[in-house]
């Protein structure tokens, strides 16, 4: 039985969610590893969710050293059918300034040493990625920022790059000539492990300074960041608890039969120990013949 419909991932400076009753910590093992933190259920304006912080309470984990496939196949266990995620990015554009909040529909990855796929030794998918958030997801992030009245835009691009440092200008500059929006260090993995979990994504990018493309960048204190960070993270909590409440009960994507014609491998060629390992995605399409029954183990069948 899924004990929360709702996962809530929670970037720089956001790693609890006020508002969160009935709540109790939930450690998972997955065949992938530990996720980052223990999951907070409760209930958030009336409906079951499940918190995760991303870096770990206490900010720990760095980036790339993030377990991506551990933090979604939790979620997966846990019933979630959709992911708000909340992100700390630098601005690309002049108009984005600090304090702006960006709702990213397109990608670009600029990362080099992550995992971004559940399959692999041995079995095969390609999941369908041309619209990488799910659109009734972000819907509710764009109604739920102007019933707050938080100042965002609704679309644009996402640069993923692998840190943990931080962009030269050469490369800042590089993805404004490609008219790049914000960029950040985390949302792309979970996209597309999401994706490949059939679970409905959509991020929640909160601006917290320019990239160091702009002339007033070197002249932003450490202190200023960290008032924006903190200003943002308020927002971004009202901002998720009125998203929580403007999502539909029932999911009207497509996000639900995303694997449905993206494996590849014959069912008969499937390795025993990775078939077993991602079970929790292909049983619903290919389902493991049922055991022998009680009576047929004692009988010796």
């Amino acid at each position: 039985m899924a004990q929360a419909e709702i996962g809530i991932i929670g970037g720089s400076g956001l790693y609890s969610m006020p508002g969160l009753t009935d709540t109790q910590d939930v450690r998972l093992d997955t065949p992938f590893g530990p996720p980052s933190d223990a999951y907070a259920l409760g209930t958030l304006e009336g409906r079951r969710v499940a918190f995760l912080a991303r870096h770990g309470h206490g900010h720990r984990i760095l980036p790339h050293e993030l377990n991506f496939r551990a933090n979604i196949h939790g979620f997966k266990q846990l019933g979630v059918e959709r992911i708000l995620s909340v992100s700390a990015v630098g601005s690309l554009k002049e108009h984005l300034e600090p304090g702006k909040f960006v709702l990213p529909d397109q990608f670009i990855d600029r990362t080099r040493a992550r995992i971004s796929t559940f399959f692999g030794e041995g079995i095969v998918a390609h999941v369908a990625f041309g619209d990488p958030v799910c659109a009734e997801t972000a819907n509710a992030f764009d109604r739920a920022c102007t019933a707050v009245g938080v100042t965002h835009q609704r679309g644009g691009t996402y640069v993923c790059m692998e840190g943990p440092q931080f962009s030269t200008k050469a490369e800042s500059n590089l993805y404004r000539s490609w008219q790049a929006d914000v960029i950040g260090m985390t949302a792309l993995q979970e996209a597309k492990l999401a994706r490949e979990a059939e679970l409905c994504y959509a991020a929640l990018a909160m601006v917290t300074d320019y990239d160091c493309w702009h002339p007033s960048h070197d002249s932003v204190t450490v202190d200023q960041i960290v008032a924006v960070l903190v200003r943002n993270a308020q927002n971004a909590c009202s901002v998720v608890r009125h998203a929580v409440t403007s999502l539909p009960l029932t999911r009207g994507c497509h996000c639900d039969s995303a694997l449905q014609h993206a494996i590849m491998t014959d069912p008969k060629a499937f390795p025993a120990a990775t078939r077993a390992r991602l079970a929790f995605l292909l049983d619903k399409y290919f389902p493991q013949p049922a055991g022998p029954s009680a009576s047929e183990r004692k009988a010796g069948v």
